[in-house]
């Protein structure tokens, strides 16, 4: 057996072929090797998401992804974050996929592209697009009519934009995924593969490679593999790596080995722990890949920051959000900075081809502002929330009158009802069919009554006369990125029960919070008027100061509990210092400015401190666990 183990592992791939296109890149199945321009070929990848870093910054890391030795990077293309309403495609600014591209060919990097449609990347919904759901019987990631059709039109848009990259055209797409880890779907619709296959070779010729990624089992290998497809494997520094290239031989006897993704580190939820995965281990399993001839993809390389309300969410046993911080203890920090671990995999990359000259780039300047004090400028309960709601929905029950059916796809909604009756006792307020998706706060006439919670917390007391206000501010913290739960509608999803009465006659509010903010709405309809700081959801507003400095910085929020941040209108993401591990959240150069007053705004759900401030840092702290609530 281990005559054969080495000679199936080992690549034979020595000799270039003499005739070969000037552009060319395919994979030589006699030789066990992809070729060049008709050359053997290793690629020494990195993963990064341009969705996760400011447009400015698009060429810092590159370049240092570049000076580390890689030849190659590997791209996701998030769907959702193209076409967020339907019909409706952004490819301008931080969605600018070709400008991307185009830096990454200028600075001397290949390009493996990963269009999905279906990405996991702990992104939000795993990158499909939640008006997907308006469609309530629908079937993701399957020969779905209306998920195919959906799927073909955006792929319409999407790969004929791509064809004029492909390295046989004169780009730097050296090979494009289709799909991704499908084997781990339940679905293991072959139909399906096929569409796809069908679909990207129509839109992308018949000379690219195209290519499967699944885990580390038959199961997967099984279900996400397809004729016609390169079948490539991922798995990290806690697998034997001959035993997983053996399933690979299994399923692709000849051509290249590949690790499409090998893990540098992993994923943080609240409440977790910091991840981190050893450095020594990362470049001693890395060193050994190559040293067999294998192509290697590090996922993460950069991870970056899922800005907004992009975080993916996990349901396993529960549902369990993704932090803000996508740092993923990669190479490269949050912030792009080069690492121990980015000084380790350069030292081994070295013994395999050679290192650009030059130094590598420095960590971005990074300055302590010091503390903001802020100000209370709205109360959800007391203001008019239809000063910055979408529009108003009346029904008499709940059911299914979720997010996407107001076409509401992130953030926040209201529901707002009376109570039917007094109860001046303390009476359990239900959600008998765990229909909070995610957390809902919940307050009487002003006065904050407590919060309930998806799969955790679904009853909680409230007291009050009849006729009070009740009003309940739902929480999407993101949508399941991963595995059978992926259809993961948001908002009260099933009706709710007070004592013994079933509550109706609902408004609901979508609101768009975040063009309040950006027009500065909020601070304009401030009354001064309201509840004292420190009860239930309230928005607060403060100034940084110019100092003629705009560097990278973090900001801390020690002593809030929950929420949001806007810095100059951009949204920066969630936090939540008492669960924890992130306590900070990155504040990128771009979103600053050095000679302007740069606004700030807060949106607390449960508790602000008396003090209301703020800190803004020179470095991040992600790894402290806060109290889990």
């Amino acid at each position: 057996m281990k005559p054969l183990i080495t000679f199936v592992l080992l690549s034979l791939c020595l000799l270039p072929i003499i005739f070969a296109d000037s552009s060319s890149f395919s994979i030589d199945y006699k030789n066990n090797c992809f070729r060049k321009d008709g050359k053997p070929f290793q690629f020494i990848s990195g993963s990064i998401h341009y969705s996760r870093i400011p447009r400015e910054y698009w060429k810092d890391r590159l370049l240092k992804m570049y000076m580390t030795g890689l030849n190659a990077i590997q791209v996701y293309v998030p769907w959702n974050f193209h076409e967020t309403v339907q019909g409706v495609f952004n490819f301008a600014g931080d969605r600018d996929l070709e400008y991307f591209l185009n830096l990454a060919n200028q600075t001397g990097l290949l390009v493996i592209l990963r269009p999905g449609p279906y990405i996991c990347a702990e992104w939000e919904m795993g990158g499909l697009p939640a008006w997907l759901l308006q469609k309530p019987n629908i079937i993701l990631r399957s020969a779905d009519t209306e998920y195919l059709k959906a799927a073909s039109d955006w792929f319409g848009v999407l790969l004929t934009k791509m064809r004029p990259w492909l390295y046989q055209n004169g780009g730097n797409i050296i090979s494009v995924q289709v799909e991704n880890e499908y084997g781990s779907y339940f679905a293991c619709d072959y139909n399906y593969m096929r569409h796809l296959h069908t679909l990207f070779r129509l839109f992308l010729g018949e000379d690219v490679i195209l290519f499967t990624t699944d885990g580390n089992t038959d199961k997967e290998m099984i279900c996400g593999t397809l004729e016609g497809l390169y079948a490539t494997i991922d798995f990290g520094t806690d697998t034997n790596i001959t035993a997983a290239f053996i399933r690979q031989r299994r399923f692709e006897p000849k051509g290249p080995l590949v690790n499409s993704e090998f893990y540098t580190g992993w994923l943080d939820h609240w409440g977790d722990k910091h991840a981190s995965v050893d450095t020594v281990k990362v470049s001693k399993m890395l060193g050994e890949m190559l040293s067999m001839g294998a192509s290697v993809n590090m996922y993460m390389f950069e991870g970056g920051t899922n800005f907004g309300y992009w975080n993916g969410a996990d349901h396993d046993t529960r549902f369990r959000s993704v932090v803000t911080s996508y740092d993923y203890n990669a190479p490269l920090s949050e912030a792009g900075d080069p690492t121990d671990k980015l000084l380790a995999i350069r030292d081994v990359i070295k013994n395999f081809r050679d290192i650009p000259v030059g130094p590598m780039p420095p960590a971005t300047p990074k300055f302590a502002y010091g503390f903001v004090t802020l100000q209370k400028v709205w109360t959800f309960h007391i203001e008019k929330p239809y000063s910055f709601a979408r529009f108003l929905v009346h029904t008499n029950h709940l059911t299914l009158l979720c997010y996407v059916n107001c076409v509401q796809y992130y953030g926040f909604m209201l529901y707002r009802t009376t109570l039917p009756r007094n109860v001046p006792e303390p009476t359990p307020l239900i959600s008998p069919l765990n229909g909070i998706h995610d957390r809902a706060y919940v307050s009487v006439n002003g006065v904050y009554q407590g919060l309930m919670e998806r799969d955790t917390a679904l009853v909680m007391n409230v007291t009050g006369q009849q006729g009070d206000q009740l009003d309940i501010l739902v929480e999407n913290m993101g949508r399941v990125h991963f595995g059978s739960y992926i259809n993961d509608n948001k908002g009260l999803l099933g009706n709710l029960i007070l004592g013994n009465d079933v509550l109706t006659d609902w408004s609901i509010y979508p609101l768009d919070i975040d063009t309040a903010v950006a027009n500065g709405w909020l601070q304009a309809a401030h009354s001064g008027s309201g509840m004292e700081a420190g009860d239930g959801p309230m928005i607060y507003s403060g100034t940084l100061k110019p100092t003629g400095l705009a560097w990278d910085t973090f900001v801390k929020l020690n002593g809030w509990t929950k929420g949001q941040v806007w810095v100059n209108g951009v949204n920066l993401g969630r936090y939540w210092p008492q669960r924890g591990p992130q306590q900070t959240l990155y504040v990128p150069r771009p979103f600053l400015s050095a000679t302007q007053p740069n606004n700030i705004t807060v949106l607390e759900l449960e508790r602000a401190p008396s003090h209301r401030r703020i800190l803004f840092m020179d470095r991040p702290q992600l790894n402290s666990t806060g109290q889990k609530t």
